[in-house]
């Protein structure tokens, strides 16, 4: 079992970057595939980026090249470096962790909140 604590969201402007950052709790971090999906209001959830224990990554086409996901399995942490932010962006962040890779998982984070606005 894990636990899941998403931070790093707020409010930017178009152009700007943010980093998402997921703590994990739990000594089995290592062995589970992390991702990130998103939510926007009206929309259903959507995935961002994956990536598995060896750390290879998955990303959503229209984050490709503006988004990096990465992982410290040291500091059971997941990150999302998420630069060129556009309006379209805005949603609530989620972390997950699955036990298969391409699967969505069923551990949640509570999810954190970001806005592109000018």
């Amino acid at each position: 079992q894990v636990q899941l604590v998403e931070s790093g969201g707020g409010l930017v402007q178009p152009g700007e970057s943010l980093r998402l950052s997921c703590a994990a709790s739990g000594s089995t971090f290592s062995s589970f595939h992390m991702a990130w999906y998103r939510q926007a209001p009206g929309k259903e959830r959507e995935l961002v980026a994956r990536i598995s224990t060896r750390n290879t990554t998955i990303y959503a086409e229209s984050v490709k090249g503006r988004f990096t996901i990465s992982r410290d399995n040291a500091k059971n942490l997941v990150y999302l470096q998420m630069n060129s932010l556009k309006p379209e962006d805005t949603a609530v962040y989620y972390c997950n962790a699955a036990a298969i890779f391409g699967f969505t998982g069923r551990y949640w984070g509570q999810g954190t909140q970001v806005t592109v606005s000018s």
